[in-house]
């Protein structure tokens, strides 16, 4: 994709990129379609798709993200939102956690092609991470994006957060019975829903929602419970 049209879809967000960072978004999507041809990164591999779907996408979120944060993206695969927000935000320090070892691999490839520094690439399920006193209740803000079902969601990152920090997660379609059904598993966890935004993804017709989720409490120590759990039973 040339500089000045991905210039132009960024400024539709409201975000102006440099040349250089426009360098890095594109040796990103180099290399995230040099690596899918060995292990699974994305099902979408056309060139403006790549840059809407995951890197604009990405990027929305970061307006509701202070500079300096100490950031968490809980199930980041490909590195989406994290990557994109590192770039475009370098002042955030930016941890990336994900299961599997091979994504982790392409990630570290990444941080280091595109020297990107204060960025971590973590191996660990969500559950065991969040249990470790180095990471929990540690960070201004944990995201995620459309890893699972909201209460799961919840209690994979909402243990990461500090009280006063958020949960930030971006879902796509319509939003609202999946709160109702969230909304005691965000309460148990610490957390209360602030904001729901729901916008049309650069008027593509493309239908996502943000949950703004706030940490008002302290997170009860026997959350997330041991890995699988959240997934296999939600919290009611």
């Amino acid at each position: 994709m040339i500089c000045s049209e991905s210039k132009e879809l960024f400024k539709k967000i409201n975000i102006e990129i440099t040349d250089e960072q426009f360098n890095k978004f594109s040796l990103y999507e180099n290399l995230l379609l040099e690596w899918n041809e060995r292990i699974n990164l994305t099902a979408i591999t056309e060139d403006k798709e790549i840059w809407i779907k995951h890197f604009i996408d990405s990027c929305v979120i970061n307006q509701y993200i202070k500079d300096s944060s100490k950031v968490i993206d809980v199930g980041t695969g490909a590195g989406f939102p994290g990557i994109p927000i590192k770039i475009i935000n370098d002042s955030v320090e930016l941890t990336l956690l994900d299961s599997l070892n091979k994504r982790i691999s392409f990630l570290t490839t990444i941080c280091n092609s595109l020297d990107l520094k204060n960025i971590y690439a973590i191996h660990s399920r969500a559950e065991d991470c969040a249990n470790n006193i180095k990471y929990r209740e540690t960070f201004d803000v944990a995201t995620a994006r459309a890893v699972s079902n909201l209460a799961t969601l919840s209690e994979y990152c909402i243990p990461f957060v500090k009280v006063g920090g958020y949960f930030i997660a971006m879902k796509s379609g319509n939003i609202d019975d999946e709160i109702k059904e969230a909304q005691n598993s965000i309460s148990i966890l610490g957390g209360e829903v602030e904001d729901v935004i729901k916008y049309d993804l650069l008027d593509l017709g493309i239908s996502r929602s943000i949950v703004l989720i706030k940490k008002v409490k302290k997170t009860p120590s026997k959350y997330p419970r041991k890995a699988g759990m959240p997934l296999k039973e939600p919290i009611k």
